[in-house]
Order: structure tokens, then sequence, then C-alpha cells
């Protein structure tokens, strides 16, 4: 397994192109393989690859990769990054091994974390209506659609001290919980976006299916993790749904001044 960085140059065309549409980057990660072919489906039951992309700031975008293979993005340096200032010794992407930092996940280790993810849930309003898949809007919601999921995934969203509350046990003064206060738990960037999926091959070519539609958050906090092969199953495998589209990357940092 490997970890990429790619930082993205947004003043370029190309790099605007991208970003406008994740059917767009999702194909421009997938030429990143050389042993993958169009068709090529991720296997059911093992590593796939995830992107993710950061906005940091206005114009400071990171895409981030984890891959079962070393990709080669000297197209995206071409065509959204820095080429004149890429070399032998700076290709205009930084790939690590994953594997090292995997093995060293341990039960009780804690991390910083950031995930994007498309948050969902089935709902039918009439018994004769079929069930309908649709996105949580709310953060309250899509905080609890993380948190239902965290023990399958390896890992524990860790609480706030009562001394970091500003209600008691993290609720509201309804009774209802407040998860933001509760956890070391924060949802940012929401965004809505529709685009369309070009159905390949079909005849004619190029016929495009209805626009896709897709709500994303970026989830911020603090973790534990309580099993380390399904912390590793999660970092490898995703979270949810729409990860060809930039959802379902788990990534972890140290958290300063604790243990690992």
């Amino acid at each position: 397994m490997f970890l990429t960085r790619f930082r993205v140059n947004t003043a370029r065309p190309g790099a605007r192109r991208l970003l406008a549409s994740p059917q767009v980057m999702h194909a421009a990660v997938m030429s990143s393989f050389p042993a993958l072919l169009p068709g090529d489906t991720p296997p059911p039951d093992g590593p796939r690859v995830l992107w993710r992309l950061d906005h940091t700031g206005r114009a400071d975008v990171f895409l981030y990769l984890v891959s079962p293979h070393r990709p080669d993005l000297t197209h995206l340096v071409e065509q959204a990054g820095w080429p004149a200032a890429a070399g032998p010794d700076a290709p205009g992407w930084e790939t690590r091994p994953y594997a090292p930092f995997l093995d060293r996940l341990a039960t009780g280790s804690r991390w910083a974390f950031r995930l994007t993810a498309n948050p969902i849930h089935h709902i039918r309003r009439k018994d004769d209506e079929p069930i309908k898949r649709t996105a949580h809007h709310t953060p309250v919601h899509q905080m609890g659609w993380l948190l239902d999921r965290q023990e399958r995934c390896g890992f524990r969203i860790t609480e706030k001290p009562d001394d970091q509350r500003l209600l008691p046990a993290g609720t509201t003064h309804t009774g209802k919980p407040h998860h933001g206060d509760r956890y070391h738990l924060t949802v940012h960037d929401h965004r809505n976006r529709a685009f369309d999926k070009t159905r390949n091959p079909s005849p004619p070519a190029g016929r495009r299916t209805g626009p896709v539609t897709l709500v994303t958050v970026t989830f911020d906090g603090r973790l534990e993790v309580t099993d380390p092969d399904l912390m590793r199953r999660t970092l490898t495998r995703g979270i949810g749904k729409a990860k060809a589209y930039g959802c379902g990357l788990l990534t972890l940092a140290p958290l300063t001044g604790e243990p690992r």
C-alpha cells in the first residue's frame, strides 16, 4: 500500500477542470496506475484506490491517494501542477509506503483524523413507496452517521472532558444529544455536487445518464484505535459510499503531546 500527496496548482485551467467534477478527477486518479484498465472494478473484499481533496485555503488544495500500487502522477503534474519545477528528485508529488504505518497501529493509540464522506440513510415516506437513499443534511445527523459506524471500523471517537463541554453531558436544553459538544468531532465543508456520469461503452458513444447528485462533508476529530485489524481495513478500503468520487478516505495524524 502507498500514501500519496499532490498539491494542485489552482491557477491552471486543467486544475479548475479537475476540481469542478468528481467524475473527471476520478478518471485522472485511475489513470495514475498503468496496470489498471478503464473497465476494471475494485475487488469486493480487498484494498482499493481511495482519494480525497483537502481545501486548506482558497488557493491551497491537496489531493491525497491511498492505493495498492505506486501511482505515476506525471499527467496530473502536466495538467494541474508545476511541470517546470519537476525533476528526477522532485517529480511533483510525494509517495510513501503505507504498510510501515499500518503495521504500527495498536489498540489504545490515539490520533487526529480527517474524513470526507457521503453520509446517507435509507427512508420511505409511505408504506407503499420503495426505500430511497437520502443524504443527511444537518451536522448532528451527519455526526451520528459516523458515530454509528465507528465500532465496526475499529475505532471510537474520543469524548471531551466535562470541563470542555458547554452543556451538561453534551446534551442540548431539550435533552437531545449534541455530538459536537460531547465528542472531539467537527463537521465542515458541506458540498452539494451535481455532475453527469458518462456511460461507456454504450451506443451512441458518450451517451450520458441523468445528473449524479452527491452531498459530501468533511469530518475532523480525534479517535482511539479499538481494533487494529479493523482499523487497517478501514484505512485501505474506506468508509461509506461514493468512494469513486472522493469519499471514504480516512487519514490519521499524530496528536501533539500524546502517545501514539
